[in-house]
């Protein structure tokens, strides 16, 4: 991941250089095997009901069809609380009318319904959604269905643009109660829409971090605080609050051992054996920063002939995958290049000759196999909001006999668009190739000023998501959301999101350029711990769903 100054575009990320407690074994064990099965697992399937379903529960009035518009007590539905607040109106998002909470003072409302004939087991809502409120609290929920009551929160999409979101549950009796909440200041609408309530369960696999940065970090000083002002490891404190999976990157022969293999073999010791983390291994093949705009073959390749860079990719793959299990930190996932919209490896690995791109990403693919046949194959774009281009793109990698499993893609609000892009994206792969999606990337800010003297990456006030302030609660508001849009991915296919260097805070020599030893870090607005090194409010959404 790497940006250069004034190239905003989609896709390429801008670099201020120019170029660029422990668990204990048993229960990190079990952990690391849970984590696998779940998510890593045969097909990925979604989760399937405790118990076969019998009867079919059914939701009354599922897109307030039935009363027009102007209703306050729409056919099946309860309200309470400012139930003023509560009522049907035209613009649908499929139909013609929707349900829309909405007031001119401050008000808090549930529209409710109970759903019955249900036969235990796990049950999922899922609702279409838009609001325009940046602070309220609206979430859509069920209740009194067994011993949980989980929420997922409204999306803001500033664009007006319709969204779908879920919640689940396992139901232990008979009836459960889905509800829509909305605790809004005046003038702030959220609107409901096409309800549906079906047979399993919607998990978030992979809540992961790109730690890449950590061990580096740590070497020249890093310390990290909870929220509470406890000093300690950055990792027990991210794992603590649910996260599951790291991501860690490797450049080929980078300048001063920055993202080297050995900094990669340290840092995957400490989360894996350590913590018990599994891991998602990010070959760059580079020796610096790669992503759309940027693809260096590294310099000890660049006069290779094609067949020679095939044999390099395949033994370099290999040679990285079995360091890593030779140490006891097998890989359980693996990208076969960073963000390679534009091809890997230029210019012989480049987008205009899919046919050499391919070649090197089957030898990339065949290295890693030969080192670790269960190790899963991610193949890495960055979003786009033309679906058409990621759909090209993968469907020559489908036609060129290219294996792989996941597909991976980077996702920054303030670049790539709200969030109806990706879930336009997610949604869109998902569906076309039957792989399961995940964000291998995305991150917002908590600031827009800098903790030392470089700007950073992202400083561009105008190009904030206006549903999300650079503040404290947007940076948390914003990751949320975006693990919410990859939680409604349909068919059980949205594994995941890792959020880009969580732990890369101020620290003197953990910069962004490796060939300057003094560089300095220019993404620690986007860090979550602030300039005290203090755990931020956005580590919770690690926490299970």
């Amino acid at each position: 991941m790497t940006r250069r100054p004034n190239s905003r575009r989609i896709g390429i990320r801008r670099n201020p250089h120019g170029s660029a407690s422990k668990l204990n074994p048993a229960s990190r064990t079990g952990r690391v095997l849970a984590a696998l099965a779940l998510a890593l697992a045969g097909t990925f399937a979604a989760e399937a009901p405790a118990h076969a379903t019998t009867t079919t529960p059914t939701v009354t009035n599922p897109g307030f069809e039935s009363n027009g518009t102007g209703t306050s007590t729409p056919t099946g539905w309860t309200a309470s609380g400012t139930t003023s607040a509560s009522y049907t109106e035209s613009g649908g998002h499929s139909g013609s009318y929707r349900l829309t909470h909405y007031s001119s003072s401050a008000y808090t409302v549930d529209t409710y319904q109970e759903i019955t004939n249900i036969t235990p087991g796990y049950y999922t809502l899922g609702v279409w959604v838009r609001t325009d409120d940046t602070g309220g609290s609206n979430y859509v929920t069920m209740s009194s269905c067994g011993s949980s009551t989980p929420k997922t929160y409204v999306p803001v999409d500033e664009d007006g643009d319709w969204l779908h979101i879920v919640t689940y549950t396992y139901v232990s009796g008979n009836t459960c109660y889905i509800d829509f909440h909305s605790a809004s200041a005046a003038g702030a609408w959220t609107n409901y829409d096409d309800v549906t309530f079906t047979a399993g369960s919607a998990p978030i696999a992979v809540r992961g971090g790109d730690v890449s940065s950590l061990d580096r970090g740590e070497a020249d000083g890093g310390v990290y605080y909870t929220s509470s002002g406890t000093q300690e490891n950055a990792l027990q404190i991210l794992s603590a609050a649910g996260m599951d999976y790291v991501r860690l990157r490797v450049w080929v022969n980078p300048a001063n051992g920055f993202d080297d293999e050995a900094q990669l073999l340290a840092m995957a010791k400490q989360a894996y054996t350590t913590y018990g983390l599994p891991i998602l291994l990010d070959l760059h093949y580079s020796d610096t920063w790669a992503d759309p705009g940027h693809q260096t073959t590294p310099a000890a390749w660049a006069s290779d002939s094609l067949s020679t860079l095939e044999t390099q990719v395949y033994n370099y793959s290999k040679q990285i995958v079995g360091d890593l299990v030779a140490q006891g930190t097998p890989p359980a996932m693996v990208q076969v290049g960073n963000e390679i919209n534009a091809g890997m490896l230029w210019p012989d690995g480049e987008t205009s000759n899919w046919a050499q791109l391919a070649a090197l990403l089957k030898e990339g693919v065949a290295g890693v196999k030969a080192a670790d046949s269960s190790s899963k194959i991610m193949l890495h774009l960055s979003s786009s909001d033309d679906l058409a281009t990621l759909e090209t793109w993968y469907t020559n990698a489908v036609n060129y006999g290219i294996s792989f499993d996941v597909i991976g893609i980077s996702y920054y609000d303030y670049w790539h668009g709200r969030l109806d892009v990706l879930q336009t994206d997610l949604d869109g792969l998902a569906a076309k190739y039957g792989k399961q999606v995940a964000v291998a990337e995305t991150a917002y800010p908590w600031t827009m000023t800098s903790g030392d003297s470089l700007t950073p990456s992202f400083d561009t006030s105008s190009e904030l998501d206006p549903g999300y302030a650079a503040s404290e609660y947007g940076q948390m508001s914003n990751f949320r959301d975006v693990m919410s849009i990859v939680q409604a991915v349909p068919n059980g296919l949205g594994l995941g999101a890792f959020y880009w260097e969580p732990t890369w805070t101020v620290v003197s020599g953990n910069g962004w350029d490796p060939t300057d030893s003094s560089s300095q870090d220019a993404w620690e607005n986007q860090a979550m711990f602030n300039y005290s090194d203090t755990g931020l409010s956005v580590i919770n959404d690690f926490a299970a769903r």
